[in-house]
């Protein structure tokens, strides 16, 4: 049975920083994209972040950021390829939201999707508030 749990959300006054981490188990996601989501109160979820798969066999490097958290937000991966990060800093208000972590619903994929259809497996979402 496939399990996506995320964590590292909280309160944080606007300028701070957090640390999410979703850890996937039940099976190998080393060839599977993995990304972030969020999704603030009376609005769609959105991409926030995403990473290629690497095959388990290099780092993890390819990613892809929405424009508003470009400079700010930084993915990564562990090298087994279930684990992944998102680092945020300069925190803004705007910013709050669920998050969620997600997985391609494809392997191989060349290009990481942008769009929530494309990954099957989701977190339950952890919340991230940011005060002005």
């Amino acid at each position: 049975q496939v399990q996506l749990v995320e964590s590292g959300g909280g309160l944080v006054e606007a300028g701070g920083s957090l640390r999410l981490s979703c850890a996937a188990s039940g099976r190998t996601f080393s060839s599977r994209n993995m990304a972030w989501f969020r999704q603030a109160p009376g609005k769609e979820r959105e991409f926030v972040a995403g990473i290629k798969w690497s095959g388990g066999s290099a780092e993890y490097t390819d990613a892809e950021y929405t424009d508003s958290v470009k400079g700010r937000f930084t993915i990564s991966r562990d090298n087994a390829g279930n684990t992944v990060y998102l680092q945020m800093n300069s925190l803004k208000p705007e910013d709050t939201a669920a998050y969620y972590c997600a997985v391609d619903g494809s392997q191989l994929r060349s290009r990481i999707p942008t769009i929530a259809a494309a990954y099957d497996y989701w977190g339950q979402g952890t919340q991230v508030t940011v005060s002005s």
